[in-house]
């Protein structure tokens, strides 16, 4: 952000969307280079090419200097991710019409960004687009954005984007997208048409896991593609693991990653500790962010009997202005009478206590551990404690 003079400008400051999307890459780019440093350091074998299972123990292997040959393994990981879904009627082209991939190509804030999808990714980009200065249509097919989210948490997201100028056309399907030289056109399912400058497409993503000869060997998929695995990532075929989008378990890098230490571990035979998704912690960064950990709204509704709430507005806590002028609210919800098994909380201060929470969610801490634990004061993290105190039983 700065005063150029060909910026957007939003409050008397301008953004340069082409610096912006740079840096972003940058980084992404340093992160995978620091990453393929450690490798070589460790002594991994790197090879860019494409690779196929042709038996349990064999990859044969097609370089991308064109070099053929067989890698004999052991064990063998499959980490291949997944790539954005496309609708036949909305193609993206780099140019108007953008997946969530290509959307870092932009070279300027799109003056109005029509936002297909309203999951995570979706609701993501909406948010940063409308804080950029973008006028933004959200186009989501159920009653809220974040279905898979809790509904109050998502309640609370649509009211900000309410306020903020950013406008939800919820019930509604996109049936195509076209580019029309200036700018873009939506056609909905029920005939509406929508007209803006560009077009994001959020609807999902597919696993590689195509051409990779998983059918040969045996190795399961599901419907959607994506490779069966158990709770210490072992496929159908001993000694075949798979780790990430592509076993679509949940798609969080910190999911990626703990699936990737637990196969390892469990080739070398070290202690494991098979995954748990009811103790995963994840974040949706919009604005405000959203943060949980556990089990959440719709677990609850499964067994009401055993879960209790205490809802804590950061209002109360005297660190509750985020330092701009402006005030958040913030829920603290722990559940249950004796134990903590899960927590939503929005706005900025979530971010600060997300760990403490998943420690107290993966190591069953009771609410009264919590409530027993010293915090600072004054600070963000100190309501924990505080909610944790509201949900204690007298004995």
């Amino acid at each position: 952000m700065g005063g150029s003079d060909d910026g957007d400008e939003i409050n008397h400051l301008s953004v340069d969307l082409q610096k912006v999307n740079t840096r972003l890459l940058r980084l992404a780019a340093t992160q995978s280079r620091d990453i393929k440093r450690g490798l070589e350091r460790q002594g991994v074998h790197l090879v860019k090419g494409h690779g196929r299972l042709t038996s349990p123990n064999t990859v044969h292997v097609e370089t991308d200097e064109g070099l053929e040959y067989d890698l004999e393994a052991q064990f063998v990981l499959l980490a291949v991710g997944a790539y954005p879904r496309e609708l036949d009627t909305a193609k993206p082209d780099g140019e108007r019409i953008f997946n969530w991939k290509q959307v870092y190509q932009m070279r300027e804030i799109p003056e109005k960004l029509i936002v297909v999808g309203s999951g995570v990714t979706g609701a993501e980009f909406a948010s940063a687009y409308n804080g950029l200065g973008s006028d933004v249509t959200l186009i989501s097919s159920r009653d809220q954005v974040l279905p898979g989210e809790d509904s109050d948490a998502a309640a609370v997201l649509e009211n900000v984007f309410e306020r903020r100028g950013l406008t939800v056309l919820s019930r509604s399907r996109a049936e195509s997208v076209e580019n029309t030289g200036d700018g873009v056109l939506v056609t909905l399912s029920d005939g509406r048409k929508v007209q803006g400058s560009h077009c994001l497409l959020a609807v999902g993503s597919i696993p590689h896991t195509t051409d990779l000869g998983l059918e040969e060997v045996g190795v399961a998929t599901s419907k959607s593609g994506h490779i069966v695995v158990d709770a210490v990532s072992r496929t159908t075929v001993p000694g075949i693991y798979a780790a990430g989008d592509c076993t679509g378990v949940l798609p969080l890098a910190s999911v990626a990653a703990m699936q990737g230490r637990i196969a390892v571990a469990h080739q070398l035979g070290d202690a494991v500790r098979p995954l748990r998704t009811d103790q995963v912690a994840s974040n949706i960064f919009t604005s405000p962010e959203i943060a949980s950990v556990g089990v959440g709204q719709k677990d609850a509704k499964s067994d009401p009997s055993v879960i209790e709430y205490a809802a804590l507005q950061l209002s109360t806590n005297s660190r509750q202005d985020d330092g701009r002028g402006r005030r958040f609210r913030e829920d603290l919800r722990p559940p249950r009478h004796r134990h903590r098994d899960g927590w939503r909380g929005r706005g900025p201060a979530r971010v600060r206590a997300d760990l403490p929470i998943a420690l107290a969610v993966t190591h069953n801490l009771s609410v009264d551990d919590l409530a027993d634990t010293f915090a600072v004061y004054p600070s963000l993290s100190g309501s924990i404690s505080e909610a944790a105190r509201r949900l204690h039983v007298h004995h």
